[in-house]
């Protein structure tokens, strides 16, 4: 095994065992939940449902990044270890976090000069973030080194695909995704859009898809379309959703039944408070490796 430290934040949307499980190391987002400041734990402090439901009462929400004296203390603790460190943070066409990370690493880098470190901008977000930093990790395990492991990153993290829909418009509304006009009319309609992430790292509406079962018909289409391989495709599938775990799984079942080669069932997991403090209840993502995003 190769001997450096990957690492990403909360914002990934993977649950604590599954980091656990493959050694990676990650720094917490932060978020307010009416005036009161949390961590975005992975749901430790506050279970997404609970800050879901909270949110549906009519809590107010904001999200903060992890500060550049935060993400110092953090690589200063794994350097001091010995090991070298690949970070990768949250997209950039999202947040400022990747700046932050990269004052941080300038300042980490004086103290600790015979180290590497590596601060990648994944251009992704949640799972599919997190998507991309288990490749990385499969790569880590292998053996290869971390210049490789970076570089083949860069290289390649576009051809993760991100696929949302939501069946709430009101936080879509808010955030500016969708007009108050278009909102109220696409609710009455029971419109449900069908966004995407760029080759910019931004959340892109893409498709105004009427009922929940079109749009996840919609979403698995698109897999057909973009997956290497087709429907031959046989690597990793992840889903994430905001307290609609029934459609998720619904989505789930539909890909599996298309994809018969898949490398190992998929996996499911809560869109944290990061991601779902912009999102809402209500929404399913869908990730997996394709042809790379040009638009």
């Amino acid at each position: 095994m190769s001997d450096f430290q990957l690492s990403c934040c909360s914002a990934a949307d993977l649950s604590e065992e599954y980091f656990k499980e493959r050694d990676i190391q990650y720094l917490c987002f932060h978020y307010e939940l009416d005036g009161v400041d949390h961590l975005d734990d992975l749901g430790k402090t506050i279970p997404p449902e609970e800050l879901f439901r909270r949110m549906d009462e009519g809590a107010q929400t904001k999200t903060s990044q992890v500060s550049i004296a935060e993400y110092t203390d953090f690589f200063r603790g794994i350097l001091s270890e010995g090991q070298d460190l690949l970070h990768v943070t949250l997209s950039s066409g999202i947040t400022g976090t990747y700046n932050s990370a990269m004052v941080a690493k300038e300042i980490v880098e004086e103290e600790y000069p015979d180290r590497k470190i590596y601060v990648m901008d994944s251009l992704g977000a949640s799972s599919g973030f997190g998507l991309l930093v288990d490749k990385l990790a499969d790569m880590r395990d292998a053996g290869i080194d971390i210049d490789e492991v970076y570089n083949w990153g860069e290289e390649n993290k576009l051809n993760v695909h991100h696929w949302f829909f939501s069946t709430d418009l009101t936080y879509y509304i808010r955030g500016g995704r969708v007009s108050k006009t278009a909102g109220a009319i696409g609710t009455m309609l029971n419109i449900c859009p069908l966004l995407n992430v760029d080759f910019e790292g931004r959340l892109i509406p893409r498709e105004k898809v009427r009922t929940k079962k079109r749009v996840i018909k919609k979403t698995a289409e698109k897999m057909v379309e973009h997956a290497f391989d087709g429907k031959d495709y046989s690597d990793t599938v992840f889903i994430s959703h905001s307290c609609c775990e029934e459609d998720a799984k619904e989505l789930a079942s539909l890909i599996e039944q298309k994809f018969p080669k898949l490398a190992s069932p998929i996996k499911i997991f809560p869109i944290g408070a990061t991601i779902g403090s912009h999102s809402g209840p209500g929404t399913v993502a869908l990730f997996f490796w394709g042809d790379k995003r040009t638009d």
